[in-house]
């Protein structure tokens, strides 16, 4: 992207959702804001603050934070989210309403992520436009606006898992099993003020100014047409990946937190392996597989004999299945406990193919890496990901699905193994798609689309 840097002398506020996933996209974005001039304001809550730490030094004066207190509850864990949400906007309202109002020069703008739709009804009492970040998709937006809208309805939740859910609003109407269907959307919950404030909140989102995605416009074209029809203005814009392009410095080894194994120790183990010869295993920073996934998923990369980098968050009582697993593959594999310098992996000339759990953050960093990916989604939105992946896109393989659909050990091994087969169709799409990325990242449509952004805001100020 543009590194030019012209003063603009714009002030805005950042407010991620405070996990690591939610957080490091929005900084990346926040990195190429203050990169074009602006002046950015994060706020953080006390234990996220590290993250913080690699930018302060590249933008010293152009960027501050404000550290906010972390809300102290224990949800049950299908309210998880919705708590956490509701909380944070009870913790954090009041204190946002009067650190504005005693700012001499207060931000112009809030950009927040799109959990936080209730910054809409702040940004509308401070009389300043609201943004919605997605961490997400186009697509996975598209689906989470119909559901919020429409909430699925299963007169037999219990029992009838696999129940269709059709949303034929959105384009290509795509399907779901009840399943898949996140509890925070179903309608089972109508009766819970939680998740009447929830909806309510997400809707939010589609009355604010502008809505900004890490993705770009020839990924999802057709998502972002729709949703642009759906808001009724085209102040949506697709600025990613923001991810850092190789050799910046932000996108160092220590991006998101140390890892388990050191990263040089990693790096002198890819470089001693052939170019795309290694798989990369990761579900991302929070699923937690069962004994049955790890053992079919150890199993499957034991058989298999393909190189591995695996990085999986295990149940504390299933510890002894990975110590087996590392004495019997030796030096063939790699096994990291806790968070992996996975951007750093994917653009390795060794790594081939990434077996993922299709987190969004993870979709993106294996389109632009240009590797082939096997998706295994375990929740959220990442099942609508996968589709995208493997219908729509046709840049990957699918492997399994949640806890419900789990590969046969075989199976997936076989897969791992055409995976790393540079003649298959889908090593040819995932070559164009990261030339795709890249392109719009570099004067391409996510360049112009972020001018574009910037260029409102500044118009917004002069109004004022």
């Amino acid at each position: 992207m543009s590194t030019t840097k012209s003063k603009t002398n714009l002030h805005i506020v950042a407010y991620p959702y405070p996990t690591a996933g939610h957080i490091i996209p929005l900084l990346d974005l926040t990195h190429l804001l203050l990169t074009r001039g602006l002046n950015v304001t994060v706020l953080v809550t006390p234990n996220n603050v590290h993250l913080l730490e690699p930018y302060f030094s590249t933008h010293p004066s152009s960027l501050k934070h404000l550290v906010l207190p972390a809300p102290d509850i224990t949800p049950p864990p299908h309210k998880r989210l919705i708590a956490n949400v509701r909380a944070l906007r009870d913790l954090h309202y009041p204190i946002l309403l009067q650190w504005f109002q005693s700012q001499p020069s207060p931000p112009v703008a809030i950009i927040s992520d799109f959990f936080l739709g209730w910054t809409h009804n702040l940004a509308c009492e401070l009389k300043v436009p609201r943004l919605c970040f997605s961490p997400s998709g186009a697509f996975g937006m598209s689906v989470a606006f119909s559901m919020s809208r429409d909430p699925p309805k299963n007169n037999d939740p219990r029992e009838d898992i696999n129940f269709l859910i059709s949303l034929p609003k959105v384009p290509n109407s795509p399907t779901y099993p009840w399943w898949q269907i996140p509890p925070h959307y179903r309608n089972d919950l109508e009766a819970d003020p939680d998740w009447e404030f929830h909806r309510n909140s997400m809707l939010a989102n589609f009355e604010s100014w502008g809505i900004v995605f890490n993705s770009f416009a020839s990924l999802e074209s057709v998502y972002f047409d729709h949703l642009k029809r759906e808001v009724g203005h085209n102040r949506v814009w697709a600025v990613g990946p923001v991810l850092p392009l190789e050799g910046d410095l932000i996108g160092s080894a220590t991006r998101g937190g140390a890892s388990s194994m050191p990263c040089h120790k990693l790096m002198t183990w890819l470089d001693a392996q052939l170019d795309n010869s290694v798989v990369y295993v990761c579900f991302g920073s929070r699923a937690v597989l069962t004994s049955k996934q790890l053992n079919v998923l150890a199993t499957a990369l034991e058989c298999s004999g393909v190189h591995f980098i695996l990085c999986a968050r295990v149940p504390d009582d299933q510890g002894s299945i990975l110590d087996g697993f590392r004495d019997r593959v030796g030096n063939r594999g790699l096994v990291i406990k806790g968070w992996a310098p996975q951007v750093a992996i994917l653009r390795h000339r060794a790594v081939g193919s990434f077996l993922t759990h299709c987190g969004w953050n993870s979709v993106l960093e294996g389109l632009i890496s240009g590797v082939v990916m096997l998706t295994w989604p375990m929740g959220a939105e990442q099942f609508t990901n996968a589709s995208l992946l493997v219908n729509q896109l046709g840049v990957a393989i699918r492997v399994g699905e949640g806890t419900e659909s789990i590969p046969d050990s075989n199976e997936l091994a076989r897969l791992l193994v055409v995976s790393l087969d540079k003649i298959k169709p889908q090593n040819v799409r995932a070559k164009e798609l990261s030339d795709a990325a890249l392109s719009a990242v570099m004067g391409g449509s996510s360049d112009k689309d972020l001018d574009e952004l910037i260029k409102q805001l500044a118009d917004i100020k002069k109004l004022e």
